[in-house]
């Protein structure tokens, strides 16, 4: 006998994931339709397989965080930028058949940086037409499915966080590279002065993190 479940009847708890396989496309964009916009769960789909993530608090802290010093990076640096948020990026690449390449993903946050004067005022997304996120950010990445989805997609620059460290990769033809540092950044030591701030806001609380490492990028660049 099988049983048909409703999301609706599913709870997922802060923190958990839920897989589900063999999702076909128009499975997923129903899924997404019945999900709604706004929602706090996460999903990430590639070739059939699709999760929904519940983020934890610690989750939530992290992402703001890491997200506004990334715009504090942006901005000390006179960059042009465009945030795009958790906004769900998906592509249905119909090939030669049998075979056709279907992927969606919601950063936990994303910029356009390079790309950013092309998505000014843009607030439909068609990436057959649009340009993949330049930066993604992915908090406690520990799923295939999410970095096989960015490397689909061609997102130049993924930064994960988890465990208390920060990786930043860098797309090369099919797959991620682990950087010493951000290429969009140049020089600076934007992971050690992320993890320091960050630890910083464990005793000193946010606010004073941010302005901190404010502070600590104008020293830096001033140098």
């Amino acid at each position: 006998m099988v049983v048909t479940l409703q999301l609706r009847q599913i709870d997922l708890q802060p923190g958990q994931c839920l897989t589900l396989r063999e999702i076909s496309w128009a499975e997923f964009e129903a899924i997404l339709e019945e999900l709604g916009e706004h929602r706090a769960a996460r999903v990430a789909y590639y070739q059939g397989v699709l999760e929904i993530r519940m983020p934890s608090p610690e989750h939530e802290v992290d992402k703001e965080l890491i997200g506004d010093m990334v715009k504090i990076l942006l901005d000390e640096l006179e960059l042009d930028w465009e945030p795009y948020g958790s906004t769900t990026f998906k592509r249905c690449l119909r090939r030669a058949a049998p075979t056709q390449m279907a992927v969606g993903v919601e950063p936990d946050t994303c910029f356009y940086i390079q790309n950013a004067r092309q998505m000014i005022g843009k607030r439909r997304l068609d990436l057959s037409v649009d340009p993949p996120p330049d930066l993604a950010i992915e908090i406690d990445v520990t799923s295939k499915t999410q970095l096989s989805a960015y490397v689909a997609l061609g997102v130049r620059e993924l930064w994960c966080y988890g465990g208390g460290k920060l990786q930043v990769f860098v797309l090369n033809q099919a797959e991620y590279v682990e950087m010493e540092t951000s290429p969009t950044f140049g020089n600076l030591p934007v992971i050690e002065g992320i993890l320091q701030f960050l630890q910083l806001s464990l005793t000193e609380g946010s606010s004073s993190a941010r302005r901190a490492f404010r502070q600590w990028v104008r020293e830096v660049l001033a140098k």
